[in-house]
């Protein structure tokens, strides 16, 4: 069964025009299968204010009414997606650029209004690999942003985090599937003030103790959640980190395995 890298990269790529063409540059050169799989970064926030859209956030997560939906749409699936394609293009990369609707990939359902009211936010409920498949075997790499569909009609904002990980978790019939989680820090850190503090594995049972003891709070449990929930899905590698990890495997990083 071939490997098929999963790669999922994070706003402070996006947001960084330097980073992101360095990323590309490489992700391009990388062997073998593989799906890319992007956030939004601050720029629909930024068009926001510019539009006088007001920008709602709880707890993190951002708030889709109608307008927010439309702007997310036209930067996530329009300007975002469209560069990094044509950049993958310029490093002989054939790409795709996807949402979730297209190819009928990834369909969600919208999150009920309670006890928090998301607006149009998607919870996804299955990936279709069919049509990814076909592409992939022909050496055509699909790129999504974090835009998914409910089948009747309505396009909804998804956590790129999950997109990424029920990717490879629908792919993993066809694939040795191989889950990356790039942002800004080397791995998962014991310590939030000390980049070097990198917790280099993480199993099911440490990561309830690293839970309870408060090391690992925040914005970081929703993507360990994902890793733990692709792992248990027939996922078979997950790995946390910076870039590098991808192409240097001895970069220390976060791997994760359920025991």
């Amino acid at each position: 069964m071939k490997t098929i890298k999963i790669v999922k990269i994070g706003g402070n790529i996006i947001n960084d025009e330097a980073a992101l063409h360095s990323f590309l540059a490489n992700f391009a050169q990388l062997k073998g299968p593989k799906v890319l799989v992007h956030g939004g970064g601050k720029l629909a926030s930024e068009l926001a204010k510019q539009l006088n859209i007001p920008v709602t956030m709880i707890d993190g997560r951002r708030v889709t009414d109608t307008q927010t939906l439309d702007l997310i749409t036209m930067v996530y699936a329009g300007k975002i997606n469209k560069q990094i394609v044509a950049q993958l293009q310029a490093h002989n990369a054939n790409a795709i650029g996807f949402t979730g609707a297209d190819g009928n990939t990834i369909i969600s359902t919208k999150r009920p209004a309670e006890p928090i009211d998301y607006g149009f936010a998607g919870d996804v409920v299955t990936v279709n690999p069919q049509v990814l498949t076909i592409l992939i075997n022909n050496e055509v790499t699909p790129v999504f942003c974090a835009i998914t569909h409910d089948a009747n009609g309505q396009l909804l904002n998804t956590n790129a985090d999950t997109i990424a990980s029920e990717i490879a978790i629908g792919l993993s019939a066809h694939f040795s599937t191989e889950l990356y989680y790039c942002f800004e820090k080397s791995g998962v850190l014991s310590d939030v003030t000390d980049d070097n503090s990198i917790i280099e594995q993480i199993t099911s049972e440490s990561y309830a103790q690293l839970k309870a003891d408060g090391v690992i709070f925040e914005g970081m449990l929703p993507k360990l959640d994902n890793c733990f929930h692709a792992l248990k899905n027939n996922v078979h590698k997950v790995h946390i980190g910076s870039t590098t990890m991808l192409f240097n495997s001895k970069n220390k990083h976060t791997s994760l395995q359920l025991s």
